[in-house]
């Protein structure tokens, strides 16, 4: 629920909520029979004490408009509305049907925390911070560049206009020779492995993807019923012959890496691992999967090239996005492939929206060809280091004997690992309670006493009472 009652109000906070409540009954939002929320989650997605909510359900108790049962939970009174001989659809049974599967429990309950609180220290979001992004230059080049052409459909592939824009970016910065015809434009990175995982594999299908991986964080792979299997990620990144070991076995159809910067670990795959790969790749006639999203970010300024740029042979397809290196919002990312493959993605992607915006596409290809990018670049860089330092040195100061981490040379992520037993759901819970938020590394394929901490959402002064209320969640769930 995003509506928050008004602190401001003379009305009751109890009050506020019951009217909202029944509001949304009558609506239809919540039809007769429905489950409401229960009374903590609720309390806790608006902000409000329990007893508030309480008060609140009472009120529409009273009236007839809501039932509880002990063991049921509270739900829309049939009576009320008149639909004891009408037939409601079961709507919890279609949201719980379907082949798309929802987001992880874990990811479920971090978004409705941050919702719930904007007081809460993220370290969780994956996305820059305002600071890091080129608000200011992406402003000049709107005045700058002022559209005046027709708001219709454009090329199913992307516009033209930034897939040539992408040639020059591509060929300058990650030693990638494309043509604008093998580039398809996507609104991210996810949308990209939603379209290779519908339209170039079946189901039952195996793929290998890296353990710990973002992958496992994606639904989408399941929900395509794919088959997984791992590929061990050590600090060198994985290792080829894995590859050839799952392909005998199990007759894997597709490879998944993130070889710069790794999310979860941040490892940079090993450059004799590298040439192995595309080796064991052509060998076997196998696709791989490079999703690229923190090249850029390297703090040296010296960005590990891409598996794509020592492709000679057609294997690699490579996922790009500016959600990483720019702007999340502006939903813009890229993929490079062969025409044929780009060609089926793209006539996918018409058959779920007819196309990308225009305008986004348009101001990332004047942002590309600007002389703003190569400085936004080197503050990105410089930033993210200095962050990320931050980071490692409240860990140093709050938890020098329970974590061991290495730091990272790029990208947004630190994996540190907790050198005792913890359960990750308690951590959690404990850290939002706390006013922090990160991600338990069971969301990415680890065991539990795994973390993720994102840095480049949390401001800079807000990452060392991040990091010491993180650790004093640990202690309390350590000991109790």
């Amino acid at each position: 629920m995003m509506w928050k009652p008004d602190r401001e109000s003379g009305v009751p906070l109890y009050q506020q909520i019951a009217d909202d409540l029944e509001k949304r009954i009558a609506y239809g939002e919540f039809p007769p029979g429905s489950l409401l929320p229960s009374e903590r989650k609720l309390a806790d997605q608006l902000g409000v004490n329990r007893s508030t909510v309480i008060l609140a359900y009472s009120e529409l108790r009273s009236l007839g408009i809501i039932e509880s049962q002990m063991g049921s939970g509270t739900r829309v009174s049939k009576f009320k509305w008149g639909v004891t001989t009408k037939h409601t659809p079961n709507w919890h049974r279609y949201v719980e049907g379907g082949s798309f599967l929802p987001n992880l429990a874990f990811l479920r309950r971090i978004r409705e925390a941050l919702l719930a609180d904007n007081r809460l220290i993220d370290f969780a979001s994956g996305e820059l911070s305002a600071d890091l992004s080129p608000v200011a230059e992406l402003n000049r080049l709107i005045l700058e560049h002022p559209y005046t052409e027709h708001l219709g459909y454009d090329n199913p592939q992307g516009l033209v206009q930034l897939r040539k824009a992408l040639v020059g970016f591509l060929s300058h910065y990650r030693n990638i020779q494309t043509t604008d015809s093998s580039i398809l434009i996507t609104s991210g990175s996810q949308q990209s492995l939603y379209l290779i995982t519908q339209c170039l594999l079946a189901p039952g299908d195996a793929v290998a993807i890296e353990d710990p991986s973002y992958c496992y964080s994606l639904p989408m792979f399941q929900s395509a019923g794919l088959r997984l299997f791992r590929l061990p990620v050590d600090d060198k990144g994985i290792r080829p012959d894995d590859i050839r070991m799952l392909y005998r076995k199990h007759r894997i159809k597709m490879v998944f890496v993130n070889p710069n910067f790794q999310n979860p670990t941040g490892t940079v795959l090993d450059p004799e691992r590298r040439r192995e790969l595309l080796e064991v790749a052509s060998e076997l006639g196998l696709p791989l999967v490079e999703d690229d999203p923190f090249g850029l970010t390297a703090y040296d300024g010296l960005p590990p090239l891409p598996l794509k740029s020592m492709d000679t042979v057609g294997s690699v397809l490579y996922i790009g996005s500016f959600s990483k290196i720019a702007a999340s919002g502006l939903r813009v990312g890229w993929m490079v492939a062969p025409n044929p493959v780009v060609e089926r993605l793209a006539d996918a992607r018409q058959q779920m929206d007819f196309g990308l915006s225009v305008i986004p596409q348009r101001l990332a290809a004047h942002f590309l060809k600007s002389p703003y990018i190569q400085p936004h670049l080197d503050r990105l860089q410089m930033n993210l280091q200095l962050k990320r330092d931050l980071v490692m040195e409240a860990l140093h100061r709050e938890l020098p004997e329970l974590v061991t981490f290495t730091g990272p040379q790029g990208g947004l992520h630190l994996w540190c690992r907790i050198n005792a037993q913890v359960q990750d759901h308690r951590l959690l819970e404990e850290a939002i309670r706390h006013g922090v938020v990160f991600v338990p590394g069971s969301v990415y394929g680890s065991d539990s006493g795994y973390v993720r901490f994102t840095f480049a959402r949390a401001r800079a002064e807000d990452i060392g009472p991040g990091i010491s209320r993180f650790a004093s969640a640990l202690r309390r769930v350590l000991d109790p």
